[in-house]
């Protein structure tokens, strides 16, 4: 035991529940820490129940004052202990909130069980190990920050805040789940990433949901619970971001571009069926019936859309080369603009490319299109090729894909400049939008999550991609092949929607963007003025403690 938290031992009698988890010791350390993550996942969507977040952190915060500071006459291997310490609970941390929120990923490998079943327990378990090496570090940072007071919060801001940053961006990134999607789950605090963007979302997360274990003074004496300047600060940031969010929605009605008839088309294809080039005809031949599918009185067929849009990789084959469908396409939409996700081939250097893509087709011709630059890793591409493939491993879609070279837009016949994201595309912060003028004015998101079945992976990813909308001001029409589908307004309200496992249409007008959002102007300098404040914060603490 370490010598520091045996003088803070008091009798048993004495021991607050806050003082036993800092006092926890191996396996029961460990398995708090991996609880305490766990639970923070039921903040993320689909529950959505924002106080998990809080007692997650709580718990990270009282963890770390478990990984006591060596004496200063120490060795340096004993000084290194609470690093270490730290690391080990940032690990199991991060283990439990990934596992919690990823769980779904393995549904992937049974779409083709016979290709992947085998990839099973590496989805479920080997992705939130991996991921976890995050938070192992952020709570190293964090641990090598830590004071004794309030300011301790900031430390844990800095180091996980910032890890969740390394997380978007090392090895092409993967920011799905972060912190900051606890307080996005509600509409006007959401509105605040139009400000921060998620990252800084996620610093301001941390910090509100981790002031609370502030509020004892003293854990080592098992008593004197008091209310610390930091909590009230989080409780009025809390209350000034709920009012200001709902201030700006009340501010701002929902506006719509003229003479624009958008009709969005969600097929709810099983999965194991999609890729099936045998199944192309009948695949082609439904998404037709169900464009022209009468949706009310006032929304006949596809004679009253303008334009008509289907989801990522619609077919099992390249369009563009199937003068036949091609043609049936331009005879039933009617004049319809159809935008569909599809693979898009080009011959080059004497092989041919192959690009998730989507096409924009003006009766048989193909007007414009946008090729996907950042693949999924496993899904669309095998990271570290040469090293996996001889031993059988491959990635999930079918063929060899390549990466789209940009720039991130789209031209659309009567309808204006877009920003196009294909499936997870969408989960980037600050990547939507391509910088270069002209500013797009809305962003189109196709994607296929059937491949994750009717888990929480659907309702997560919409989560993101309507954050999207919120960050830039940005109206968002998403096409899903089994849901969310939706037109979502600039300011992240949902206009019309379907549930995830449906057969349907969206019938609606393209709604108009809002100004540009303080994020989308200056969202590159954001996330490092607030971090180097929390940095300044928790140097402060530690070097007054």
């Amino acid at each position: 035991m370490n010598e520091t938290l045996e003088r803070l031992r008091p009798a048993p009698k004495l021991l607050s529940w806050p003082h036993r988890v800092i006092l926890a010791e191996g396996w029961s350390r460990r398995s708090l820490a991996f609880l305490a993550g766990a639970s923070g996942a039921l903040a993320l969507e689909p529950l959505g129940f924002a106080p998990a977040m809080a007692a997650s952190l709580i718990l990270a915060v009282w963890l770390l004052d478990g990984c006591a500071d060596s004496p200063a006459d120490a060795g340096l291997a004993a000084r290194m202990a609470p690093i270490r310490a730290a690391a080990g609970v940032g690990w199991w941390w991060g283990f439990g909130y990934f596992l919690a929120g990823l769980w779904w990923l393995g549904t992937a490998m049974l779409v083709e069980p016979d290709q992947f079943a085998w990839a099973l327990p590496l989805a479920i378990l080997g992705m939130p190990a991996a991921l976890a090496l995050f938070p192992a570090a952020g709570f190293a940072f964090a641990r090598l920050l830590w004071s004794p007071g309030a300011l301790r919060v900031l430390a844990l801001a800095a180091g996980l805040g910032g890890a969740e940053w390394l997380r978007g961006h090392v090895l092409t990134g993967f920011p799905w789940n972060d912190i900051g999607m606890a307080l996005a789950g509600a509409l006007p605090l959401a509105q605040s990433a139009s400000l921060f963007g998620l990252h800084g979302l996620d610093l301001v997360a941390i910090v509100i949901f981790a002031a609370p274990a502030t509020l004892i003074e003293d854990p080592g004496e098992g008593k004197n619970w008091r209310l610390q300047p930091l909590v009230g600060v989080a409780v009025m940031a809390l209350a000034l971001m709920a009012f200001g969010g709902a201030m700006r929605l009340r501010a701002h009605a929902t506006s719509f571009v003229p003479g624009t008839a958008l009709r969005v088309v969600q097929p709810n294809l099983p999965q194991d069926a999609k890729f099936r080039p045998e199944n192309g005809e009948a695949i082609l031949a439904g998404y037709l019936a169900l464009s022209d599918r009468q949706a009310g009185p006032a929304h006949g067929g596809v004679g009253d859309a303008t334009h008509v849009f289907w989801p990522e990789s619609a077919f099992p084959f390249v369009v563009t080369r199937k003068p036949r469908a091609l043609a049936e396409i331009a005879r039933r939409l009617q004049g319809s603009v159809l935008i569909t996700g599809a693979a898009r081939a080009e011959e080059a250097a004497g092989h041919t490319k192959l690009f998730n893509a989507i096409d924009v087709l003006e009766g048989e011709r193909l007007v414009s299109a946008y090729d996907k630059m950042h693949l999924v890793p496993f899904g669309e591409y095998l990271p570290l090729e040469g090293l996996l493939r001889p031993f059988g491993v491959n990635h999930l879609v079918p063929g060899i894909w390549d990466v789209g070279t940009g720039p991130r837009r789209l031209s659309i016949p009567g309808l204006p400049p877009v920003a196009p994201l294909i499936c997870y595309e969408a989960i980037f912060s600050g990547e939507a939008v391509d910088g270069r003028p002209p500013r797009p004015e809305w962003m189109l998101n196709v994607t296929n999550d059937g491949w994750f079945g009717k888990t929480s992976g659907p309702y997560q990813h919409f989560a993101q991609a309507r954050l999207r909308a919120v960050e830039e001001g940005l109206p968002l029409v998403r096409v899903a092949n089994t849901g969310v589908s939706a037109i979502v307004d600039p300011y992240g309200r949902i206009l019309q929607s379907l549930p995830l496992g449906v057969e349907g249409v969206i019938d609606g007008a393209l709604p108009e963007p809002a100004s540009p959002t303080f994020f989308a102007r200056y969202g590159s300098f954001v996330f490092p003025a607030l971090w180097a404040v929390l940095l300044c914060g928790a140097l402060y603490g530690r070097l007054r403690s």
